[in-house]
């Protein structure tokens, strides 16, 4: 969801303001440090998730090696070849994500949409990645989440004294009624299947506020797990995505430690990322160090092309205002460019790991062509408006990008004396 600052929902929560039962709920104790990321969910696979502080890249090596044989195995048993490898990264967003549904579907009507490798969703993106990771036989599925959807469908107010002396402005049981309509044992079975025959990886990324550190979770694997809990685990994980702190209560996950049992808190994947491939800090050498990467996996890997496609869900620069001489609205205006920076931040990391990494490297964003404004959180209207306008960005075939936003590609040194002279260069 879109990440709205806690003071410009407190402004709602004060004229939507009633009375009523107050008080924080309890928890358990968060995981001591000493046990580092070792915490297990009973029942589910070890690399159910990876930690995005730089201690689980080992992991992620094995479950990207691992998938990759898994895709080479299924190759040959029905005499197909492994080719290209294509990756999907969806931001947050929260109603702008009508932009990237959009855009998906017109994918599908251009008739060159890839199936990816991979996937990974974060905040209102983790709400599409299933669908995304599954291709165009949802893309109804996908199209009904952002065009049918209205602010009763994700929250309902809880009052401004609950609120306040809660952990929540908003209640999101109807966020995860959603989310559990579509989490069937159809969807789930599908997943598991093109992870366990495929390869394929889909992730969605949480912030674990305890600590607090990004954590991209293993969907297929979840999926895969046949774990009593996988539907119910899996729902919990895109609610924890698409939860803005202050705006909608955090989700708490259970972890046990030998016979002791502890919670961790999980908000909002665009608290740390607002859009994530796989953490920086992997490298070769992690990829490499325990032996699951054999020789031939290595050079299947290398040999592919490799390109990605990341869908910002926002435009790269907030609309001019005058800003009142207000507290609130200095305060909600200056959050909001952070929040705005912070993703355009996420673009460029992406384009970095894309340039060591020689993927090839595609972004998408909301055209500032596009001037329609929210008439309240979730907006109908607008998300159909800002829906077509994906498609129809995507079907005139001038969506995607090489490079960031604002980014020149044309190194400095490289300027001839024609330039120079022409005074296009740096003053």
């Amino acid at each position: 969801m879109k990440r709205r600052s806690f003071l410009g929902a407190l402004g709602v929560g004060i004229a939507s303001a009633s009375t009523g039962g107050c008080g924080s709920t309890a928890r358990l104790a968060a995981l001591p440090e000493k046990l580092g990321n070792h915490g297990r969910f009973a029942g589910m696979p070890e690399d159910c998730r990876v930690v995005l502080d730089g201690s689980n890249d080992r992991l992620f090596g094995r479950i990207a090696f691992a998938a990759l044989r898994r895709e080479m195995d299924y190759a040959q048993r029905t005499g197909t070849t492994v080719g290209e490898a294509n990756y999907l990264a969806i931001s947050g967003g929260g109603e702008n994500g009508a932009f990237g549904a959009g855009l998906l579907t017109g994918w599908t009507q251009l008739g060159t949409r890839p199936v990816f490798k991979g996937v990974t969703g974060v905040s209102t993106g983790a709400l599409s990645a299933p669908f995304a990771f599954l291709g165009p036989d949802y893309d109804a599925d996908l199209a009904r989440v952002y065009t049918d959807s209205s602010a009763a469908d994700i929250m309902t107010s809880r009052g401004l004294l609950v609120g306040l002396l809660g952990d929540s402005l908003y209640d999101s049981a109807p966020l995860r009624r959603m989310i559990r309509g579509f989490v069937t044992p159809a969807l789930l079975a599908a997943i598991a299947r093109e992870y366990s025959e495929k390869g394929r990886l889909l992730f969605v990324a949480t912030t674990n506020l305890d600590v607090p550190v990004g954590v991209l979770w293993n969907m297929g694997s979840i999926a895969a797990s046949g774990h009593a809990r996988a539907a119910e685990l899996f729902t919990e994980i895109l609610l924890a995505s698409a939860s803005i702190p202050g705006i909608l209560p955090p989700v708490m996950f259970d972890i046990e430690m030998g016979d002791k049992r502890y919670q961790e808190m999980h908000v909002d994947g665009g608290t740390v990322a607002q859009v994530v491939i796989y953490p920086p800090s992997l490298g070769g050498d992690d990829m490499l160090s325990d032996g699951t990467a054999t020789p031939g996996l290595v050079e299947a890997l290398m040999r592919r092309p490799r390109r990605l496609f990341v869908i910002r869900n926002a435009r790269p620069g907030a609309d001019p205002e005058t800003v009142p001489r207000d507290t609130m609205k200095i305060a909600d205006r200056a959050i909001a460019t952070l929040i705005q920076s912070q993703g355009l931040s996420d673009l460029y990391q992406l384009y970095v790991i894309a340039q060591r990494d020689g993927i090839e490297y595609n972004v998408a964003w909301i055209p500032q062509s596009f001037t329609d404004r929210l008439n309240g959180p979730f907006d109908q209207a607008y998300m159909r408006s800002l829906f077509a306008v994906g498609r129809d960005t995507m079907l005139s075939g001038s969506v995607w990008t090489g490079v960031p936003p604002g980014f020149n590609a044309i190194p400095v040194h490289s300027m001839s004396p024609a330039n120079r002279r022409g005074g296009t260069g740096p003053s």
